[in-house]
């Protein structure tokens, strides 16, 4: 299940800007088992993971945090990455950032921070991970974007970034080995990704 509440109202309030979209994201009492983000001006509501989603993240952090960038971290779960040329703030699943990125008492943390992104699908995010990700993490410049689509199993490598999102690409069904480009410069053993 997703929920989309397009430029939500509070008390008769409609929300103008990002800052007050980010301010009433804040504010936001999601149920259990949900989280929400920001993509095209709207708040999204959708539920968390699988349990089997663990070990494919799990693994991945594991293969990528002995080829880090210097200075680099890699952490699972929950920080919000603001994009606010594209009113956009997603909660990625996986994501690489310089330590200087945390260095801050907001629970807003700047997308062009980030280094590497890993989103791994389920059917109520599949489509945005798919289309709109792409697009805005390309134009904030992360370098890498793994996309692990967890209903066709194949994970997707997306280098180059660009104003229209990415330039290059590799996908790869789960099972085999895919390669991660600079500056991560390794192979990414997706053994383990399938449902069990």
């Amino acid at each position: 299940m997703t929920v989309m509440a397009e430029r939500p109202t509070m008390s008769g309030t409609e929300y103008q800007s990002f800052e007050e979209l980010l301010a009433a994201l804040d504010e936001l009492v999601v149920p259990d088992g949900y989280r929400a983000e920001i993509m095209r001006g709207s708040i999204v509501v959708s539920p968390w993971s699988k349990g089997y989603y663990l070990r494919a993240m799990r693994l991945v952090c594991a293969q990528l945090e002995v080829h880090l960038p210097e200075s680099h971290v890699i952490e699972r779960g929950p920080f919000l990455y603001v994009f606010p040329g594209d009113e956009c703030a997603y909660g990625p699943d996986i994501h690489v950032a310089h330590e200087r990125v945390f260095e801050t008492e907001s629970n807003h943390l700047d997308g062009e921070g980030l280094s590497f992104v890993a989103e791994l699908t389920s059917p109520a995010t599949r489509n945005n991970d798919l289309t709109e990700k792409v697009e805005v993490y390309g134009r904030a410049g992360v370098l890498v974007y793994l996309l692990l689509d967890m209903q066709e199993e194949q994970a997707t490598v997306l280098w180059t970034p660009s104003t229209k999102g990415y330039e290059s690409r590799i996908t790869r069904p789960f099972g085999e080995k895919l390669p991660i480009p600079a500056p991560f410069d390794c192979l990414l053993d997706t053994s383990g990704f399938r449902a069990p």
